[in-house]
């Protein structure tokens, strides 16, 4: 038979699988603003409810595992590559490092708001936390896709991503 769907990335693919989870990032990014839209026009109902749960859910667990896939697994790895001084890696791991930073500082603002709309409270997304959440991580994801991932198959080994989907796969 043939599938018309792709067939979802593996944890024996993990350069696909940060990517796929970028994908969800942003899903997530935009599943906000429709929430913030629907908080609009029909207040904490079920639908904005469980959207707020879905949120929630989504960077509590694979959000935060993403994090450390970096920064346990994929970065130091890439330092520890006899190459890696020869690239631009040093300071666009620095810089991620402090993104990652900031990003945990814009969910913790978002976090409690969230926490109250999942348990159905009427309270209303501040445009500005909800923005500053949303553009750090999609600015964050670009560079990673455009700038990160392409040099990741240039340092590292088909045995070092064996390794760190390996550990990807048993922090979940």
């Amino acid at each position: 038979m043939i599938s018309f769907t792709p067939a979802a990335p593996s944890f024996d693919h993990p350069l696909e699988m940060l990517r796929a989870c970028h994908g969800k990032i942003l899903r997530q990014g935009e599943i906000l603003q429709k929430l913030a839209a629907h908080l609009d026009c029909h207040g904490c109902d079920t639908e904005a409810q469980l959207a707020a749960q879905g949120i929630l859910r989504y960077f509590e667990t694979a959000g935060q595992f993403h994090h450390l896939d970096e920064e346990e697994n994929l970065f130091p790895a890439l330092r520890a590559s006899d190459e890696f001084a020869q690239t631009p890696l040093p300071a666009l791991l620095e810089r991620l490092l402090v993104e990652h930073v900031g990003m945990l500082a814009a969910w913790d603002a978002l976090r409690p708001v969230l926490l109250l709309l999942a348990a159905g409270e009427q309270v209303a997304l501040d445009a500005a936390v909800m923005n500053d959440f949303i553009t750090r991580y999609s600015d964050h994801i670009a560079i990673e896709n455009a700038e990160l991932l392409p040099l990741v198959p240039k340092l590292l080994t088909l045995e070092q991503l064996k390794t760190i989907g390996q550990k990807m796969a048993e922090r979940r």
